[in-house]
């Protein structure tokens, strides 16, 4: 069985980043990816990251940023206080890779890539 998700597109706000007792990191975000239609659709993701890669996003990723993630589809679960269940589907990162262009380089670009690369 393979579980493997790669996405390329635009944060939709700044990260979000937690830091646990442990001492790991955690970081958050959502992410819009573009479906190549005639009618420009868009897909939001929630994305988690943990370790290095989370203290990355946190450092360089902001609102609008265009990046790549590797990883997993996972799904969160969990029962409220009314005893309804709720499963809520997100993308466990394990590999970032900053994609921006010049412009983006104030929001954590890569001068590598070209402006159209999204």
């Amino acid at each position: 069985m393979v579980n493997v998700v790669m996405l390329v597109g635009r944060t939709g706000k700044d990260p979000e980043m937690r830091y646990f007792e442990s001492g790991r990191v955690k970081t958050t975000f959502s992410l819009a990816v573009n479906r190549p239609t005639k009618e420009k659709e868009t897909d939001w993701f929630d994305v988690e990251l943990w370790g290095r890669q989370a203290e990355v996003a946190g450092e360089y990723v902001r609102k609008g940023s265009l990046i790549g993630v590797e990883g997993r589809l996972d799904f969160s679960r969990w029962t409220d206080d009314g005893g309804v269940r709720h499963v809520r589907p997100y993308i466990h990162g394990t590999n970032l890779r900053l994609l921006g262009s010049k412009k983006d380089a104030g929001a954590g670009g890569d001068l590598s890539q070209p402006d159209d690369f999204a």
